[in-house]
């Protein structure tokens, strides 16, 4: 999940501070690592360097979408201040009502994100479709 405002990966978030906080740490723009064709913001530079090593370990679940929607079958935004680490990987969620309905139905939830998210196409939502010019206009008269 990008900000669409800043093309940043979660919002900024430093993705490694989920795992070694307390709460996830804004990342700065000066430690900076770029992954799956997006930048990623770190609080520091050894976070960015751990990272770097294993970016498929820190980064999010599910592209950054809402766990709970992947498990109902659509896509939504993940909010990274609404997260779970859940078996060693992060997970975030909509709302706060998305993620209590995610540990409520808890194996039977994520078993069935696993295979929504599975059976989507391969690009997986990396990169978004963008219509040909012209594709939404009306036709010519």
């Amino acid at each position: 999940m990008t900000n669409v405002l800043t093309g940043v990966a979660i919002d900024g978030y430093d993705p490694v501070s989920y795992f070694t906080n307390p709460e996830p740490l804004r990342g700065s723009p000066q430690y900076v690592h770029e992954w799956a064709g997006v930048p990623w913001y770190f609080a520091s530079a050894a976070n960015r360097d751990v990272f770097a090593r294993a970016p498929e370990i820190y980064a999010p679940q599910f592209g950054g979408h809402g766990a709970m929607a992947m498990a109902r079958g659509y896509l939504s935004d993940g909010n990274p201040q609404i997260y779970r680490i859940i078996g060693d990987r992060l997970f975030l969620f909509f709302s706060v009502g998305n993620r209590e309905a995610f540990e409520l139905a808890g194996a039977a939830a994520l078993a069935q994100a696993l295979g929504n998210w599975e059976a989507l196409p391969p690009a997986r939502g990396q990169e978004p479709f963008v219509p040909p010019i012209g594709a939404g206009d009306a036709p010519p008269r």
